[in-house]
C-alpha cells in the first residue's frame, strides 16, 4: 500500500511540473517578397487604332457625281480588284438635274432656231455679219450647255486598275454634283490610315512604333508613323495618323485595321512597376512596406505602357512597394526580402 502512495505521488509530481513548464510563442508569420522604389520617370500609353489600308495620295483615283444624280447601284464593292474601265457605280440624274437637261434642251433648241434664222435674214440683206455671229455664239453656248448636262455618263468606271477603297453613299440616295462617291487604290506602296481622338493627337509622332493587325490574323506587322495630321475630319470628328507598310504586307486597300501605338508620357510622373498593382473589386491597390510590415495603400492609377503605370494618388516618392509576393499578403503582415 505504501509503495502505491509513493509512485502516485511521484506521478502527480511528474504531471505538475509539466503543467507548470513555460511554453514558446508560436513565430509570427512573413511573407517573402520583392520590393521597388516609388519613383518619377516617363510612362507612356498603349493606345489602340483602329483604321484601313489605303494606297496613300499618290495612289489614289477619286470619282465624282458629273451632276446632281440618284444613286442606282453598285458594280464593284469596297475591297473589289478592278481593271481599267470596268463600272463601279451606275447613277441616274437627280430632280434638279432632269430639270436643268430639259431647260437646255428648249434653250439649245431656240439658239437653233435663232441662228437659222439669222442666216435666212442675213440672206436677203437683213441682218449684219456681226448680228449672225453673235447668233452663231449663242447657239455654241447653248449646245455645250446642253453637253455639260447630257453627254457625261452616268457610269462612274475605275480609271486605272487598282482596288476599290471606298464609296459613299448608298443606293437611293441624292448626290450633289461634284460629289467624290468613289476611291480607287492602285497595286503599288499600301499605307495604314487610322483615325485617332483629337485629344490624343498631340501625344503621337512620325517615328512611334506600332503593331498593326487585320481583323481575324493572328500576326502583327511591325512598323512606325509617317506622318501625324491633327486636322478633325468633319465627318469623322477624328484626327489621322498614317503608317507605311512593308511590301511584304499583302493588304488591300480598304481591308480594316487596328493598331496599337505607345504615346509618348510625361517625364516627371509618379509611377510604379505593372507588376506591384493589385485588384480587390476594381479598386486598384499596393501594398507598401514600412519597417518589415506591409501595409495596404489604395492608389489612383493614370496611363500604362505595360511595363509601368502612373500613380496620381496614394503614393508618394521614396515609397516602397511590393513587386512580387503581394498576393500572398494581408495588411499588417511581417516580411522578408527575397
Amino acid at each position: 500500500m505504501a509503495v502505491k502512495t509513493i509512485v502516485t505521488v511521484m506521478a502527480l509530481a511528474l504531471l505538475a511540473a509539466c503543467s507548470s513548464a513555460p511554453q514558446e510563442d508560436s513565430p509570427e508569420p512573413q511573407a517573402l517578397v520583392k520590393l521597388a522604389t516609388v519613383g518619377r520617370q516617363a510612362v507612356g500609353e498603349t493606345i489602340r487604332l483602329y483604321g484601313v489600308a489605303d494606297s496613300g495620295p499618290g495612289g489614289r483615283a477619286d470619282l465624282f457625281a458629273p451632276i446632281e444624280a440618284r444613286f442606282v447601284a453598285i458594280d464593284a464593292p469596297v475591297g473589289s480588284a478592278v481593271r481599267q474601265g470596268q463600272a463601279i457605280i451606275r447613277l441616274a440624274p437627280g430632280p434638279t438635274a432632269m430639270l436643268d437637261m430639259a431647260k437646255a434642251r428648249s434653250d439649245a433648241r431656240a439658239a437653233d432656231a435663232a441662228y437659222a434664222r439669222a442666216v435666212r435674214m442675213r440672206g436677203d440683206g437683213l441682218m449684219s455679219d456681226a448680228d449672225v455671229e453673235t447668233a452663231r455664239a449663242a447657239k455654241a453656248s447653248a449646245d455645250a450647255t446642253l453637253d455639260s448636262l447630257t453627254g457625261r455618263s452616268l457610269i462612274l468606271r475605275a480609271p486605272r486598275a487598282g482596288y476599290v477603297e471606298s464609296i459613299t453613299g448608298t443606293p437611293g440616295d441624292l448626290i450633289p454634283a461634284g460629289t467624290s462617291i468613289v476611291a480607287v487604290g492602285g497595286t503599288g506602296a499600301i499605307r495604314a490610315h487610322f483615325g485617332i481622338d483629337p485629344a490624343l493627337v498631340r501625344n503621337l509622332r512620325a517615328g512611334t512604333a506600332i503593331a498593326i493587325s487585320t481583323a481575324g490574323s493572328g500576326h502583327t506587322i511591325p512598323a512606325r508613323l509617317s506622318a501625324v495630321d491633327p486636322m478633325v475630319d468633319p465627318q469623322t470628328k477624328l484626327a489621322a495618323a498614317y503608317a507605311d507598310l512593308p511590301a511584304g504586307a499583302a493588304l488591300r486597300p480598304g481591308e480594316a485595321l487596328t493598331g496599337e501605338a505607345t504615346m509618348q508620357g510625361a517625364g516627371d510622373a509618379l509611377a510604379i512597376p505593372y507588376t506591384a498593382l493589385l485588384d480587390d473589386a476594381g479598386q486598384p491597390f499596393v501594398f507598401v512596406v514600412v519597417k518589415g510590415t506591409a501595409h495596404r495603400r489604395d492608389i489612383v492609377t493614370g496611363p500604362s505602357d505595360g511595363a509601368a503605370i502612373v500613380v496620381t494618388k496614394g503614393l508618394s516618392p521614396g515609397d516602397k512597394v511590393v513587386i512580387e509576393g503581394g498576393t500572398a499578403l494581408d495588411d499588417g503582415m511581417k516580411v522578408r526580402l527575397r
